[in-house]
C-alpha cells in the first residue's frame, strides 16, 4: 500500500514539476503573466483567506518553499507587472503586505476557472460520490503533510 501511495506522488511530482497545469492557465490569461507571477499570485489569494495572518513576503516564501531573497525578486516582479501592491501592515505601519490588484484578482478567477475545468474533465466519469470522498481525502492527507512539516 505505502508503495502504491509513493509512486503516486513520485508522478504527481514529475507532472507537478513540468508545470502542465500551470502553462494552459498562463496562456487563457487575458493579461500575459510569467509562471513565477502566477505562483504568487496564488499564494497572496491563499493568504487572503488568513486574517490571522499579514501576507508579506516571507509568507510567500513559506508557501513556495523558495528562499526569502528569491522571494522577494519574483514578488518585485508580480508588483511591477502591476498583479500585486504593496500595502503597509494594519498591525505594524513599517511592515509591508501584499494584496491582489484587481488585474491580480481577474487573473487568479482565471487561474481558478481554468484548473477546475481541467479537473472537471480529469474526474469526469467519476460518479459524485467518488469526487467527494477524493476531496476529502486529498484534503485531510495535505492537512497530514501540513501537520508533519510543522506548518
Amino acid at each position: 500500500m505505502l508503495s502504491a501511495i509513493e509512486a503516486a506522488m513520485i508522478r504527481i511530482r514529475r507532472r507537478q514539476s513540468r508545470r502542465s497545469l500551470a502553462r494552459p492557465v498562463v496562456n487563457d490569461l487575458d493579461e500575459p503573466v510569467e509562471l513565477n507571477t502566477l505562483a504568487v499570485i496564488d499564494a497572496v489569494d491563499e493568504g487572503a483567506g488568513d486574517s490571522s495572518r499579514d501576507v508579506t513576503v516571507g509568507f510567500v516564501a513559506d508557501r513556495l518553499a523558495i528562499d526569502p531573497s528569491r522571494a522577494s525578486r519574483i514578488v518585485a516582479e508580480a508588483v511591477r507587472s502591476g498583479f500585486v501592491r504593496r500595502v503597509a501592515s494594519q498591525e505594524d505601519g513599517r511592515r509591508s503586505c501584499l494584496e491582489l490588484t484587481a488585474t491580480g484578482e481577474e487573473a487568479v478567477a482565471a487561474a481558478h476557472r481554468t484548473r477546475q475545468l481541467f479537473y472537471s474533465d480529469v474526474l469526469g466519469d467519476w460518479d459524485a460520490g467518488e469526487q467527494r470522498e477524493f476531496a476529502r481525502l486529498l484534503t485531510k492527507f495535505v492537512r497530514s503533510l501540513d501537520d508533519a512539516a510543522g506548518e
